[in-house]
């Protein structure tokens, strides 16, 4: 059997690798003290009874050692595991403690009640949005961005290499010497003939609109002096009218070839899509006049 009384006087008056000593009071480290303090009543060593409550990964149990296993240093404390119920685990602490002393109750109940407290408050701050600092680092961001300047850099040197060779290769200053990817070269070649049939598109719509726009000048020429010579008819016609004549209007078939050359042209100006030229002309019926004499 153990001898509670020795252990203590050896523990209290010589070293104890878990005893804390400070101005005031005596401290216990041992993992399994119930109250955290260093005396004869809460020294898990000087007492062969003894109970305690901890906690492990959020769950409660119930530490219980007697005398009868102390000789078994692996099975010498019972684990009982508490419910999660307030009510119901303070149910637990007083069956299986019914003949303990009433200090190593009071005590389990009290820490029972402080290890849920901290539990809930646990619980509470993981459910709440707390914001996290970062901290900023400045020695991390200059290395990166002085390595992004010197890809750019080497980038752009090298894009410049690549186009001097693609050009020497082109004009044949290595003669076939110059070992070098084909298909890097051919995939050049190829984006330049696409540059250069785009251009070579733009000149030739350029020179389309150059080429039509005389043609345009001279038919609106034509329409311009036909519409004069149709003004200086009827000028005429209506002299004849006052001197005494009676005029007979009938559409000739002059104005139908005018109004088709206009219609020949309007088609003309809709089937060119690129160049598009707005026309405003005026049309008057060209009147054929019948010459009658007037009966007296």
């Amino acid at each position: 059997m153990q001898h509670d009384d020795v252990v203590w006087a050896i523990i209290n008056k010589t070293h104890c690798s878990h005893k804390v000593t400070t101005k005031t009071q005596h401290f216990c480290r041992n993992e399994y003290n119930l109250t955290g303090l260093c005396s004869r009543s809460s020294c898990p060593l000087a007492n062969s009874k003894y109970a305690t409550i901890r906690e492990e990964n959020g769950i409660i149990y119930l530490y219980m050692r007697t005398a009868e296993r102390l000789m078994f240093p692996a099975k010498q404390w019972e684990k009982v595991k508490l419910s999660r119920n307030f009510e119901k685990a303070i149910h637990q602490i007083n069956e299986n403690l019914l003949y303990w002393p009433s200090f190593i109750k009071s005590k389990c109940k009290q820490r029972f009640l402080k290890i849920t407290q901290y539990l809930i408050r646990m619980r509470k701050l993981k459910l709440r949005r707390v914001k996290e600092l970062v901290p900023i680092q400045r020695k991390i961001e200059r290395r990166e961005r002085r390595r992004e300047e010197k890809a750019l850099v080497a980038a752009r040197i090298d894009n410049a290499i690549e186009k001097q060779l693609l050009d020497r290769l082109k004009k044949g200053t290595y003669n076939d010497i110059y070992n070098f990817p084909q298909m890097a070269f051919d995939a050049a070649l190829k984006a330049e003939e696409i540059s250069g049939e785009s251009e070579s598109e733009k000149s030739d719509e350029e020179e389309e609109e150059k080429e039509m726009e005389p043609e345009l000048e001279q038919e609106l020429q034509r329409t311009e002096v036909d519409e004069f010579v149709e003004a200086d008819s009827d000028m005429e016609s209506d002299g004849d009218s006052e001197s005494g004549k009676k005029e007979g209007a009938d559409v000739g078939s002059d104005f139908e070839s005018e109004t088709s050359d206009i219609e020949d042209i309007s088609e003309k100006l809709v089937s060119r899509k690129k160049p598009r030229v707005e026309i405003e002309y005026e049309t008057e019926p060209s009147v054929s006049i019948s010459k009658r004499k007037i009966k007296q």
